[in-house]
């Protein structure tokens, strides 16, 4: 496990559904959100981490290991102290995500839009993770990402692939397209994220 503080000051937001039912809380003072990031393997999860957090070069972001088992990083962004729940993706861990869906504010969905074969179980183990009850009142933003690879599937192809939740489901999502190596879409995507968590849960001034 490992624990980093960084901070980032945030720009705007690419396809959101955005459903005004949950009741707001007073967290005034706290403004502090828990985020799971998850995905299959080889999605680029912990890349976007590192690009987000640490902004680190092209050569090093190219070099990142996999997350086996899980990182938390901090980030203050906005207004906002984020802690990052960096989940390993792996066939052997994704069994054990479950455990960490407690008291989670947003979910960050990477997918890597290079890999179309691998599409159907991304929408499968979609699927399982928002039928989580602990998940009802997540936001979910899904990152098309390795959108710097040639042949790429583009935003409304990865929707259609996942079978993103309808209207009438309750959940607030946005999908945007992303590269974790050049950053694009990285703010982007996180203004949308801390916006609609902010403006459903905090009684902001």
């Amino acid at each position: 496990m490992q624990s980093s503080t960084s901070t980032l000051d945030a720009p705007c937001a690419s396809l959101t559904h955005t459903c005004w039912t949950d009741s707001a809380k007073v967290k005034e003072q706290e403004r502090e959100l828990r985020i799971l990031i998850l995905g299959l393997d080889n999605a680029g999860k912990t890349t976007i981490v590192q690009s987000l957090c640490y902004g680190a070069d092209t050569a090093a972001l190219q070099q990142v290991e996999p997350t086996l088992g899980f990182q938390i990083h901090s980030l203050d962004y906005a207004d906002f102290h984020l802690n990052l729940w960096d989940i390993g993706g792996q066939s052997s861990i994704r069994a054990y995500w479950r455990n960490y869906f407690e008291q989670t504010d947003g979910i960050v969905w990477v997918v890597d839009s290079s890999d179309a074969s691998r599409l159907p179980l991304v929408q499968q183990e979609l699927s399982r993770v928002l039928q989580q009850e602990r998940l009802a009142g997540a936001s979910l933003l899904i990152w098309a990402n390795k959108q710097d690879v040639a042949g790429s599937l583009g935003v409304q192809e990865i929707a259609k692939a996942l079978q993103l939740p309808k209207s009438d489901d309750g959940r607030h999502w946005s999908i945007h397209a992303c590269s974790g190596i050049t950053g694009e879409g990285l703010l982007e995507g996180m203004d949308w994220l801390v916006q609609d968590i902010g403006s459903r849960i905090f009684l902001l001034s």
